[in-house]
């Protein structure tokens, strides 16, 4: 993942919470904090990587506790 082309999240608003994705080779996903672009990064699969889009989308990963 190194040298993938990382994109900072459109939600990003220059402050101090940025998240990176950068989409590797085969299935990979990264997910990193823009902050730390040494690492660490999280990895994992496309099938994985939008499963947990669509429960954001549909506000199932909300924590309201």
């Amino acid at each position: 993942m190194n040298a993938a082309n990382w994109t900072k999240s459109s939600f990003s608003s220059g402050g101090d919470n940025c998240v990176e994705v950068a989409f590797g080779s085969g299935e990979t996903v990264g997910v990193r904090d823009s902050k730390v672009v040494p690492g660490p990064l999280l990895a994992v699969n496309g099938e994985a990587f939008a499963a947990f889009l669509d429960g954001v989308k549909r506000g199932r990963l909300d924590r309201t506790a």
